[in-house]
């Protein structure tokens, strides 16, 4: 499980065709970042599995320039650049199926029992994408952005209720059919993909846990 805090978010050092799937390759954002074969990575809001980890991509805290992947490093090795293998339905789910080297990914390691939940309760199971439509200056510093889901994803969508865009959690304004608002303060911005976002621009989307939830009960 995931909260949709964002811990970083690097740019994608590598992708490899693999039948119907892909390979990726994701550098460690610090060179104290450790992790484990076989740990949950929300990656852009998808859950992903490292595969291995290999040589890092650091040299004096500087990410190396692009080339071939390094040699394949003990699991857990710090500042080892992360491996991930996506299916062909991750890749059909998602807007991975367009990932290529250098695309800017949000990354947040599975929450520990016992830490704060700032955000909310994130599986990494997307349901779906979101395009951006507009972005607009909040006149507080921040910015509002203007999102339309997948059709179907609308109903999820409440005044002040939890989405998780891209693997953001982020609180929805607004909301009129399959467009809604969400509201930016500065730190997101920069600390998020969504700082250099464009307009056309898809996100995936996975709608709050509780309502789809609440959904099944009442249908029986």
């Amino acid at each position: 499980m995931f909260t949709g805090i964002i811990e970083a978010a690097p740019a994608v050092f590598h992708t490899e065709a693999q039948g119907t799937g892909l390979r990726v390759w994701i550098p460690a954002p610090a060179a104290d970042w450790a992790a484990d074969e076989g740990m949950s990575v929300a990656t852009s809001g998808c859950c992903l599995t490292v595969a291995e980890v290999c040589e890092p991509l650091w040299q004096a805290g500087v990410p190396r320039v692009p080339g071939p992947p390094g040699k394949r490093l003990p699991s857990g090795t710090p500042g080892a650049t992360m491996v991930f293998d996506l299916s062909a339905e991750t890749l059909a789910r998602t807007h991975f199926g367009t990932l290529v080297a250098g695309t800017q990914v949000n990354l947040e390691r599975a929450m520990m029992l016992g830490e704060r939940l700032s955000g909310h309760m994130v599986s990494g199971h997307v349901d779906g994408g979101a395009t951006l439509v507009a972005r607009r200056d909040s006149g507080d510093g921040g910015e509002v952005f203007s999102f339309e889901v997948d059709p179907g994803l609308e109903r999820y969508l409440i005044e002040k209720g939890s989405v998780c865009l891209d693997g953001i959690s982020l609180t929805v304004v607004e909301p009129a059919g399959p467009r809604f608002d969400v509201a930016l303060i500065p730190v997101t911005l920069s600390a998020t993909n969504l700082g250099p976002a464009q307009v056309g621009q898809r996100f995936n989307v996975e709608a709050d846990l509780v309502g789809k939830w609440i959904e099944k009960i009442v249908a029986g």
